[in-house]
Formats: C-alpha cells, sequence, structure tokens
C-alpha cells in the first residue's frame, strides 16, 4: 500500500493497512488531473526514493542473482506520475542491442546498438487489449453492444464450439471457457483461415477463469462488425485520435524503424529478428492488428491513457468513457479480474498493489499498474523478449520498481498531515 491512510472518499478517510473496509469503485472519486512535469517535491513524495528509480531500471541490464544468466530486457523506458504530476521520466539500455546472423543471434557493438529514448516505440503486446476493451465499452455505451448478450448477434460464425450463449462479458473476464491459445500462425495458411478457426474454436475449461487471447480476439472482430471500421480504426477514432495520442497505433510504417524497440528472433516462422512489426506471432499471421495484440506506443502515450482512466474517462474535455462505465471496469468480476483490466495483481504491482489498483501486463515486458485510490501510475515499457523469450521473464524489475515507487508515498495520517512535510 502507498500509505498508512488514504482520504479516497468525499467526507471520509479509509485506513488501508488495517484491511477492510476499502471502498469499492462505485465509491471512487475521480480527479480532473492535466499530466505535466515536475518535482517528486512538488508532488508530495519522497525524493530520495523517486530518485532511486532510473540507476533501480538500469541495474536490469545485466543478470541479476535472481535473473542469472541474462539481462531482464535490453532497455526500457520508465514514466511514474502522481496527481498527474510526472516526477520521473527516463530511458536506459538499447532499443536494439542484438542482430541475427549466420551462426544466430549475436551482441551487437555499442556503436552500432539503438539507445532506449523516452520516445521510443514499444510492443505493448497484451496490453492492447485494453485498447479493445475501450471501444468495445465505448459500443456498450452508445447501445450497440450487450455485455451479457451472446457474442454470436453480432459475430453468427462465432456460435460454433458451444459458443452460442458466451457473451462479451464473460470475454472481458476470460471466463468463457476458451482455451488460453492456438497456434493458428503456425496451424492455418491465409490471415483468413487463421481467424476463421480462431472465431469456431470450441470452449473446453467450462467456464472457470483461464486468461484467453482467443476471447479477445473475436472481441476486436465484434468491433470491426459494429463499428463497419477496422479495429485500427476504431481505436483512432475512439481512443488516440481524441486523445492526441499520435504515436500509438497499429502496424507502423517503415520511416518509424528506428525509434521502434526491437524484440524476439524467430526463425520459426522464418521473421528473423523481428524489429518495426508485432511480436505476436498469431497478430502477424493474422495482418498485424487483432483485439490481443498489435498496439505499439510511447510511454507519453501511455500516460495520457493511465491520466484519463485516473480522470474517470475524460482528459483535457475529451471523454471517451462516461464515468459509470469506468466504475464498472473496476469491478471485480473474479479471480482479480474487471472489464478487460487486471486488478490486484501482486506479482507485477507489488506494493502498489490494493483491490482497485488496475492494470495490465504485456507478454514483451511492458506493463502499466494504475492506483486510483492514491492517484498515481507507473509504465514501464520494456524488450524483455529481446533477444530471445526463453531468457526470462521480467517481473523481477517490474516489482522492484512498483515497490520504489510506492516507497516514494509518505505515510497520511489520520488527520490528513503528510509525514513527508520536511522534505
Amino acid at each position: 500500500m502507498f500509505g498508512s491512510w488514504l482520504p479516497v472518499l468525499a467526507g471520509a478517510v479509509v485506513c488501508l493497512t488495517a484491511g477492510p473496509p476499502v471502498p469499492p469503485p462505485a465509491d471512487l472519486r475521480f480527479r480532473h488531473d492535466e499530466l505535466r512535469p515536475g518535482t517528486a517535491r512538488e508532488a508530495g513524495l519522497l525524493p530520495d526514493r523517486i530518485a532511486e528509480l532510473p540507476s533501480l531500471a538500469a541495474s536490469y541490464l545485466e543478470a541479476t542473482p535472481d535473473h542469472p544468466g541474462h539481462p531482464s530486457y535490453a532497455g526500457a523506458t520508465v514514466l511514474a506520475a502522481h496527481h498527474g504530476i510526472v516526477v520521473s521520466r527516463f530511458a536506459v539500455g538499447d532499443a536494439v542491442r542484438y542482430t541475427a546472423g549466420p551462426d544466430g543471434i549475436a551482441e551487437l557493438p555499442p556503436r552500432r546498438r539503438v539507445p532506449a529514448r523516452t520516445d521510443t516505440l514499444w510492443d505493448l503486446a497484451s496490453i492492447s487489449k485494453l485498447f479493445t476493451t475501450i471501444v468495445l465499452l465505448q459500443q456498450v455505451e452508445a447501445g450497440r453492444v450487450d455485455l451479457d448478450a451472446p457474442v454470436a448477434r453480432y459475430v453468427p460464425e462465432f456460435a460454433a464450439g458451444g459458443k452460442e450463449s458466451v457473451t462479451p462479458r464473460q470475454l472481458l473476464t476470460h471466463t468463457s471457457g476458451l482455451p488460453a491459445f492456438l497456434p493458428l500462425y503456425s496451424t492455418y495458411p491465409t490471415p483468413g483461415t487463421r481467424l476463421a478457426a480462431a472465431l469456431a474454436t470450441p470452449v473446453t475449461a467450462g467456464g472457470r477463469y483461464v486468461y484467453s487471447d482467443l476471447g479477445l480476439i473475436a472481441l476486436g472482430v465484434l468491433v470491426e462488425r459494429v463499428t463497419g471500421e477496422s479495429l485500427p480504426d476504431a481505436v483512432r477514432d475512439g481512443v488516440t485520435g481524441p486523445l492526441g495520442m499520435h504515436d500509438t497505433g497499429y502496424r507502423p510504417g517503415p520511416e518509424l524503424r528506428n525509434r521502434i524497440a526491437a524484440t524476439e528472433y524467430q526463425p520459426y516462422v522464418h521473421r528473423g529478428l523481428v524489429w518495426g512489426e508485432v511480436h505476436d506471432e498469431n497478430a502477424w499471421a493474422l495482418g498485424g492488428a487483432a483485439g490481443h495484440a498489435g498496439v505499439f506506443a510511447t510511454a507519453d502515450d501511455l500516460a495520457v491513457l493511465c491520466q484519463t482512466l485516473l480522470d474517470g474517462g475524460t482528459y483535457r474535455g475529451r471523454r471517451i468513457l462516461a464515468e459509470h462505465t469506468v466504475r464498472e471496469a473496476l469491478t471485480d468480476y473474479g479471480a482479480g479480474r474487471g472489464l478487460g483490466f487486471q486488478l490486484a495483481a501482486h506479482s507485477y504491482m507489488d506494493a502498489m498493489t490494493s483491490p482497485v489498483t488496475f492494470g495490465h501486463t504485456g507478454f514483451t515486458g511492458t506493463s502499466i499498474v494504475v492506483d486510483p485510490l492514491d492517484q498515481s501510475f507507473l509504465i514501464l515499457l520494456s524488450n524483455r523478449v529481446h533477444p530471445d523469450r526463453a531468457w526470462g521473464t521480467n517481473d523481477v524489475a517490474r516489482r522492484a520498481l512498483a515497490h520504489t515507487f510506492a516507497a516514494a508515498h509518505p505515510a497520511l495520517l489520520a488527520d490528513g498531515r503528510n509525514t513527508s512535510q520536511d522534505y
């Protein structure tokens, strides 16, 4: 937790360290902050803790005792904010550190590497699911989609495989019974046959929680059927355009390649070193954009999205979701799942975890952690799969950064006095 006491409700103070009560999403009070650079002191945070973040992130560029043999990532961009004040924004390491040659992977000499920057474009991997979620919820608000109606009402072929009654809500909460994954890219020959196979996949898990890419692929199709637009266009028109997230989107053009972080060496699908294209094999095989993966973004753009959610779905006068929709999305429907969002996931949120802390991770090494109680968020964008996913996850780095950022938040006394008043 960020502190012993946090004022989160009008006229009320809730004790977090003593356990319940914790406010449900319906009682959260949204602020209307705008992002701006500032110091830890200006944000009421502990400066020495914030100052630790760059060196901590850099320490994972080499092998560590808990991640032996290889670095946790080749490079990363980190951004942390509190009450709209961006107190830390930096990059470490390299966007491109390795290359693929006749003998496999080789480390580039320092002069040939591409350094990571604060404006590097990172493959968000499964954080892309949040963009699909938001545009779907926009259709719910518009009355075009019912979360509790069968998905087959909108995508008739989805009814195959015993899915006649599966709903969008079940797909968002990963309780549809769909399996986690199918290698569509290697099993079917064309984007059309791959998509048809994804939609026809039978349920296998009996309605229990199974985190499934296939469900979000189906929701991406649902969005396209309802809006009459491609998923990239729906995301542009509904999210990135209104919010001014001009560096965020699918299928970045070749002119952006030197700003993009490389990911994995994938000779098994004849791709070589993936650089400038989506890492996820199924998203790539479906044309580069799918409901579960495909979005590239900068930390600055993701900060806008995080602040929009903290502000109850609006930012600088542009609303993308109603407040009641944001609250519904942050309701725990079981297994720590809201509508598309992960809730209270200590595995990467660490000390930022509360019952209503929300976020998501991406397989490439990306993560966002957003705490609506303390109005703070932490973004870590990295390329931990560069050059090989088998080198391991970067969960330890995620937790360490979240822990240190949480430690920068001083405890609030019951009368609201800040214990960091001498800083």
